[in-house]
């Protein structure tokens, strides 16, 4: 006989997937954000995508951040900012399949002037406390606590700056 109603089956309290990937052997991953800020002096184009690439240049080297590991990043400007996206340094620096999005930051009165901020989506297994978030610039007045920066080869960083823009110059056909 057809029986008309509701079926009832014990909860399942762990999934059957979960016993196939036991958390000590596959480390979770999840998306973190890293944050940077950098200031200019002037509002021009070539300043701009200057101190922006060197920021984000800081950031993905401190944290060990490669292009595919990105979610998205947002680039925020002050409103004395406005000569050029500053995300643009980001696919100078092969970014290229990133979602990536610039706006304004708050119009706050007496806040810091032509002020570029990044925050970076990353998927990563870091914890919250292993991440270099990075200020420069007058920007270390937003974070004093976050300006000091371990050690680094400013010519080896400036180098590999200049590789990645030679190299999506020959990619995008564009030219700085």
């Amino acid at each position: 006989m057809l029986q008309v109603g509701l079926w009832y089956s014990q909860p399942i309290t762990t999934p059957a997937w979960a016993h196939a990937f036991p958390p000590e052997e596959h480390p979770t991953m999840v998306c973190r954000g890293v944050r940077g800020a950098t200031t200019v002096t002037s509002n021009s184009r070539e300043e701009i995508l200057r101190e922006t690439r060197r920021l984000l240049a800081l950031m993905i080297r401190l944290n060990g951040i490669e292009p595919e590991d990105v979610a998205s990043a947002i680039f925020t400007t002050t409103r004395d900012i406005n000569a050029e996206f500053p995300a643009l340094a980001a696919r100078q620096l092969g970014w290229w399949d990133a979602a990536l999005l610039c706006g304004h930051e708050m119009d706050v009165p007496n806040s810091l002037p032509r002020c570029i901020r990044i925050l970076v989506h990353w998927n990563t297994d870091k914890k919250p406390a292993d991440i270099q978030h990075v200020y420069v610039g007058e920007a270390v007045k937003l974070r004093p606590d976050k300006a000091q920066l371990p050690p680094l080869d400013e010519k080896d960083l400036d180098a590999w700056i200049e590789r990645q823009v030679s190299n999506w110059e020959r990619i995008s056909g564009r030219s700085r």
